[in-house]
């Protein structure tokens, strides 16, 4: 797994030639370490995907039993 600070230089090392090839990759940088891998501890120290697949598979909470 790739260290945050790694993952800043990566991204500040890096010359783009563009604004666009700077958003894709600073995109992807986010999407790819920080949403799947990166632990959260408001989230029970999970990634946030692994959280809401957990989330999902729960069964909702009813609130009242009036329909």
């Amino acid at each position: 797994m790739m260290e945050r600070s790694s993952e800043l230089e990566r991204i500040w090392q890096r010359d783009y030639a563009n604004h666009t090839e700077a958003i894709c990759d600073i995109t992807e940088c986010i999407v790819g370490f920080y949403n799947n891998k990166r632990l959260h501890s408001k989230l029970g120290n999970l990634p946030p995907t692994v959280y809401e697949r957990a989330m999902a598979s729960k069964s909702p909470i009813e609130v009242s039993g009036i329909s």
